[in-house]
């Protein structure tokens, strides 16, 4: 195909020459299912009640077996043809001899769902009926086995609720109600959690009532499938936590002011996030119900024969993982170290590789093979305790530990020992530094000072040198760029002001695009709209439109399956989507830390970890760039609430920052180059990130070498000529432009604002 024949003008064509569409295909819908079988996580399974086998009689509880939520709301959301619900899911099993089911039970279900429906309930927001009692005898007589699904939704824009009896973070108290009763009455119960985020778990943990719990996130279009899938065991659970589920909600630091302001958020906890505080801090180990990286199988596994190699600062690590037990598997073995407190205090353990096996059958082996830079142990000096603005490696032992979560390890033979002071890994400059963050947290729970001050944020900008190329003495066309007829340097010469900030301002939709596109679309020179479309967890397409795609499961449930290769091809496939309906931005991954379990989008995020997001969004991003499609790594940096979302100011370390919060998108950057990258809404010590000159250039551009272009995220607040100052190329996705005047008065350069349309024009030579 011609290029941007696509993006320009909207043909409807599929994207094999064949005839064939992949935009909610068969082979896609069966990724979707394999993915969410993959990121499930079995977090009890007590007495080996599943897998339910034999043709079992089972009755299923809850209004969330009919009430299933797929994934979360607004950019989240992917309009399919159809959901698989949880009763759907085992009606097919049914119809394979695997289960027998009470469909007068879920018929209940059915109809008082349907009725809440009518009366404008939304889907995820039911409210649980109470048991009739001639059904809870007629279901007694009928099995001792029971499953209960609890469904959870949430969304863009707003943030969870995290009180007692909320039906959010805790049970409602219909819910809790309905459990006691099942649990009472049924010898085996196992609980299905369609949720997206975290939830109370100590409800189960130790309730011997309550045999088993699968963790089924929202799992896309064939979630139901997928949940009878692993509970029948047609599929295996191997998913692995990658955050730490607590006994309560004021157990999580960033409870304390989560809700504090709606003004600001004081990243207090520092760089004690998830199990990084509570492996660290003093007692707060005992509030742990199921650790990050744990998760249950089927089968045992055996990790053995750990070997080490190291050449340099590279090191390599390999185990033997057999299957011990009597049912086939995977395991997910885990590589963490810890570093010593020195003057700079450091957390317990810190996760710094894994791998997963491939499907071990009963007492096959697999050796498995990890490897990491020992520099990845540097932390951030940002007060100048022992060297600063720089990351180093402390005097002492660094140790290892291996195993598959981060409670579950045993040390290995290996040390790195540093005998000087410190080791020098990378000197830096201090960018970003709080104004207004008090305090932060310390290795033993205490807390230190910080300096704040009342004065602004200011940068001194760099004077950019003027485009000396002189323009073509014919006209050129943006197809001349591309063929290597004319420099880009000369074609942008011959373009006005005007012109150029007309290019680096969103544009209306056309075709099926509702989130806008970029680029111009000026005829004269043969400049595109090249249209965008979000998100996560699938193309979205506005359902008036009458074109389905293919919903994935949740981020959080794929990066559960800790598989890089497998979020890739779900890349891969979207991004397939993406391009056969004429799209050429996909807004995705996010990647933004769990730092709270109620940020209301934590669904999209991978993780309370930077490593894992970082691998994950760097798989997701190779993928869908395979396809010359361009990914939006998202949402740059700290939009870690929803609440206020456009103003509220994230007041965060500088120490923490570089080590949690960013850390992730620079694993992203160096690894995969994403074509494109969103700026978030909020402020970050005291200025929008979209204006942000130290974190978008400075440390985007300059220290991780980041090639691509920067668009702000959609109708934001700040200012689009402080925004190119800054480096934040593209405006989204309509505004009022003041940027020409702008330049009249002298307040922006001709060679900034070129600057920005020449990384939108770069990027669009890398779409087809």
């Amino acid at each position: 195909m011609v290029k941007w024949c696509r993006v320009k003008y909207h043909p409807n064509l599929p994207y094999y020459n064949d005839g064939r569409r992949v935009t909610e295909c068969d082979e896609h819908i069966q990724l979707s299912r394999e993915a969410a079988c993959e990121g499930m996580v079995l977090l009890k399974n007590e007495n080996k009640v599943l897998p339910i086998v034999n043709g079992k009689n089972i009755v299923l509880f809850g209004k969330g077996q009919i009430d299933y939520v797929k994934g979360g709301g607004g950019s989240g959301e992917v309009n399919g043809s159809y959901i698989r619900n949880v009763y759907e899911g085992f009606k097919i099993k049914e119809k394979e001899g695997k289960v027998n089911i009470l469909h007068q039970l879920s018929a209940f279900y059915e109809d008082v769902v349907k009725k809440q429906f009518a009366d404008g309930v939304e889907i995820g927001k039911t409210t649980e009926p109470e048991i009739p009692e001639y059904l809870l005898n007629v279901a007694k007589k009928y099995t001792d086995t029971a499953v209960i699904t609890i469904d959870r939704f949430s969304g863009e824009g707003y943030d969870r609720k995290g009180e007692e009896y909320d039906g959010d973070f805790y049970l409602s108290r219909e819910e809790e109600k309905m459990v006691k009763t099942v649990s009472a009455n049924f010898g085996n119960v196992i609980v299905v959690l369609d949720v997206g985020g975290m939830v109370d778990t100590s409800w189960f943990k130790d309730n011997d009532k309550i045999s088993s719990v699968l963790l089924a996130w929202q799992a896309g279009i064939e979630g139901g499938l997928a949940i009878a899938d692993i509970l029948c065991g047609d599929a295996v659970p191997s998913g692995k936590l990658v955050d730490t589920f607590a006994d309560s909600f004021d157990a999580y630091p960033s409870s304390a002011n989560f809700n504090e302001s709606e003004d600001y958020v004081d990243y207090n906890d520092d760089i004690y996030v998830g199990y990084r505080y509570f492996e660290t801090i003093p007692d707060a180990k005992d509030r742990v119900c199921y650790p990050f990286g744990f998760g249950l199988s089927y089968t045992t596994f055996d990790i053995s024969n750990i070997t080490f190699t190291q050449n340099g600062d590279d090191v390599t690590v390999k185990a033997t993982v057999t299957n011990t037990g009597d049912y086939k598997g995977k395991e997910v073995v885990q590589v963490y170290y810890s570093a010593p407190q020195g003057k700079l205090g450091k957390p317990a353990r810190e996760l710094i590789a894994f791998k997963k096996t491939d499907l071990l059958m009963p007492g096959e082996s697999q050796i498995v093979e990890m490897s990491f830079d020992v520099k990845a142990m540097a932390s951030y000096d940002d007060l100048g305790k022992v060297c600063k603005s720089a990351y180093i490696l402390e005097q002492g032992t660094y140790k290892l530990y291996v195993g598959n979560s981060v409670r579950n390890t045993i040390e290995v033979a290996y040390t790195y020992d540093v005998e000087e002071q410190y080791r020098l890994v990378q000197q830096l400059k201090q960018r970003c530094a709080p104004r207004k963050l008090a305090k932060r947290m310390l290795s033993d729970g205490s807390y230190e000072s910080l300096p704040t001050t009342d004065e602004p944020v200011e940068y001194n900008y760099p004077t950019l040198p003027e485009n000396t190329a002189k323009a073509p003495q014919e006209k050129a066309m943006l197809m001349d760029v591309a063929s290597g007829k004319v420099l880009m340097d000369e074609f942008l010469a011959q373009l006005t002001v005007s012109e150029l900030v007309h290019i680096i301002t969103g544009q209306p939709n056309r075709g099926v695009a509702n989130t806008y596109g970029m680029g111009g679309d000026i005829e004269e020179y043969g400049i595109p709209t090249v249209m965008t479309a979000d998100g996560p967890a699938g193309l979205r397409i506005d359902r008036h439109c009458s074109i389905n795609t293919t919903a994935f499961p949740c981020a959080t449930l794929l990066a559960c399956s800790w598989d890089p290769d497998l979020i890739y091809r779900v890349g891969e496939a979207g991004a397939k989507e993406v391009k056969e309906n004429n799209i050429g931005v996909w807004l995705t991954p996010a990647m933004n830390i769990h730092r709270s379990p109620l940020c209301g989008r934590n669904f999209e995020y991978y993780s309370e970890d930077p490593l894992i997001a970082g691998v994950m969004a760097a798989a997701k991003i190779n993928g869908i760039q395979s396809q010359h499609i361009a990914a939006s790594l998202k949402h740059f940096a700290c939009n870690n609430k929803e609440t206020n979302r456009h103003e509220s100011d994230s007041r965060v370390s500088e120490r923490a920052l570089r080590e949690i919060y960013i850390k992730g998108f620079e694993i992203a950057v160096k690894t995969s180059q994403p074509w494109t990258i969103m700026s978030s809404y909020n402020c970050m010590n005291g200025r929008h990130t979209s204006e942000n000159y130290e974190l978008l250039t400075e440390i985007l551009r300059e220290e991780w070498g980041f090639r691509g272009l920067v668009t702000t995220d959609w109708w934001n607040t700040a200012g689009q000529t402080l925004e190119i100052r800054a480096g934040n190329d593209v405006k989204m996705p309509i505004t009022r432009n003041d940027t020409p005047k702008d330049y009249e008065d002298g307040k922006i350069t001709r060679a900034e604002i070129e600057l920005s349309a020449k990384r939108l024009l770069e990027m669009y030579m890398k779409i087809d």
